[in-house]
């Protein structure tokens, strides 16, 4: 029987996240997937400014902008007019823009980067069962070699919407799906319209709804898309009675099914050619009723399922992936503080049911129909909005005598730039300070000199978080480092100080997922230490 810390059960994005960040962090970890080799079909493509910031953090973000394409904006026609479009434009204090990147390239890139913690998929290894014990799981593969059972401390399953991980833990996965279906291709055209930019092209029927539909989304390549359109009804399949969602087999959409589609609907006239696959798809919307049953946990689509508008489902996913991985890795090293594994569920789910609930909105009335604000909107949809604010890892605002403006704790840490060390010659990013699978605490200094108390506080918070816990402090310009007992950057712009709100004497705690932990104040280290027992265990004395 073998043993391990952690059994990841599912090798796409979200899977691959999970187990590198647990390898990162020194956790035993197995990955399997069910499937012999991995699919190659450009299923998920849209990749969000926030996903690029996860990448950024885990040292891949290089390698994923050197595959990926920029998504500039939506052209949107109308019964063969054009309609506004959409220009996904966001101000300079974020520092990636939105991307086009084929799943299969994702994963490949994230298993490469697996590999580089001495860790590799293991394919063809399907879970058959599950039995949980009080301190361990039981897990049963089929695998090439034979069947096999596994110890693990934890499972998680990121084994997609017919999840077996789910089915074990009893967890329900509620919701319906839509009465269409829909077909894929990935193919090339030779139109002019503007590079970068996806297409939505749809017909009105009488009655003012949508009966045509025509959705590309670019690809690396020359004029290469992804396209999504209505299924013809000689390719229609029977749903059954299991959850109707992703890509169907049987009967594949030849070129001139998706040839008719553009003679219909194209903006220009144009040729289709190249077809790398298609398939059959439907589009189911469900949310798991938890996200944890004791040592088994949901991640990605085995949490939540929703339509593809927007290009919410697999960036959700990694951010599953990445919240829980830290989380994990301390409960498996006996540090995390008691009902850890629970904010999981506390923080994630309600941020599962928001992307559910819009984008089942946004497939029925398009994006461009949203009523919020432009701006707010396009931040929501790069998914740079997600907070955990007034959750269980969140101090209250207010707490330690604060300022209310900047972040408040729960909210995405914004990145600065212009920050200076003493030994570097260039500017530096705080993200380039982020990148450590620690918290982080940041310490401003506006006065004369950075304080003997801040450094005892910093001492302090280090502790509590069992040496888990990276420590710096920016000075504002004046600020001299005079007998400087940790490391310190000058704030030589006022960025920080600005995108933070900072004063002197401010503390700002940042989790291993970017989020601010609480915003505090240098008086005395109690708030500090009571703050990081929310999520570690205490310390021995």
């Amino acid at each position: 029987m073998g043993e391990t810390d952690v059994l990841v059960v599912g090798a796409g994005p979200v899977g691959l996240t999970a187990a590198a960040e647990l390898r990162r962090r020194g956790v035993d970890c197995r990955i399997v997937d069910r499937l012999a080799a991995p699919q190659m079909y450009a299923k998920a493509v849209g990749v969000q400014p926030r996903t690029l910031e996860l990448w950024d953090a885990m040292g891949l973000a290089r390698e994923a902008l050197d595959a990926a394409v920029p998504m500039l904006g939506q052209l949107l026609f109308v019964d063969g007019e054009a309609g506004p479009r959409i220009e996904l434009e966001l101000p300079d204090d974020v520092p990636y823009r939105f991307a086009a990147l084929p799943q299969y390239t994702t994963e490949r890139l994230l298993t490469e980067h697996l590999a580089g913690y001495g860790t590799a998929v293991e394919r063809g290894s399907e879970l058959t069962g599950l039995e949980q014990g009080p301190d361990h799981v039981r897990a049963a593969l089929d695998t090439p070699t034979g069947p096999e059972e596994v110890l693990a401390r934890y499972v998680v399953g990121c084994d997609g919407a017919h999840s077996r991980v789910r089915r074990a833990a009893g967890i329900g996965f509620e919701g319906d799906a839509f009465p269409e279906q829909y077909m894929l291709g990935d193919v090339e055209v030779d139109w002019d319209l503007p590079e970068g930019y996806g297409v939505r092209a749809v017909h009105r029927a009488a009655d003012g709804g949508t009966d045509d539909l025509l959705v590309c989304i670019p690809l690396p390549g020359v004029r290469r898309y992804r396209m999504s359109m209505l299924v013809p009804p000689e390719l229609a399949r029977p749903a059954g009675d299991r959850v109707a969602h992703g890509l169907e087999s049987g009967g594949e959409p030849e070129l001139h099914h998706i040839q008719a589609v553009l003679d219909r609907l194209s903006p220009q006239p144009t040729t289709a050619s190249a077809m790398r696959w298609s398939s059959v798809f439907r589009i189911s919307h469900r949310l798991a009723e938890r996200y944890r049953e004791g040592r088994l946990l949901l991640a990605g689509d085995a949490a939540h399922i929703h339509p593809p508008t927007g290009a919410q489902g697999m960036n959700t996913g990694v951010q599953d992936a990445y919240n829980l991985a830290w989380k994990l890795a301390l409960a498996v090293r006996g540090i995390a503080a008691d009902g850890l594994l629970d904010t999981y569920h506390a923080e994630r789910h309600p941020v599962g049911e928001e992307v559910v609930s819009r984008t089942v909105r946004h497939a029925r009335t398009g994006i461009e129909g949203d009523p919020e604000d432009p701006a707010t909107l396009l931040r929501r949809e790069a998914q740079l909005l997600i907070n955990y604010r007034g959750g269980p890892l969140a101090e209250p605002d207010g707490a330690g005598g604060t300022a209310a403006a900047g972040p408040a704790a729960g909210d995405r840490a914004p990145d600065c730039t212009g920050l200076r060390r003493p030994l570097a010659a260039y500017p530096v990013r705080l993200y380039d300070l982020l990148r450590s699978p620690n918290h982080a605490l940041l310490l401003y200094a506006g006065g004369s000199t950075a304080s003997d108390e801040l450094y005892r506080f910093a001492e302090a918070a280090r502790t509590a978080a069992h040496g888990l816990l990276d420590v710096y402090a920016v000075l504002a310009p004046g600020t001299r480092a005079d007998g400087a007992r940790t490391a310190w950057l000058r704030d030589a712009d006022g960025s920080f100080r600005t995108a933070y709100a900072a004063r002197d004497g401010d503390a700002f705690l940042v989790r291993p997922d970017g989020y601010l932990g609480a915003r505090l104040r240098i008086a005395g280290p109690g708030a500090a230490v009571a703050h990081l027992r929310r999520t570690f265990a205490a310390v021995d004395a």
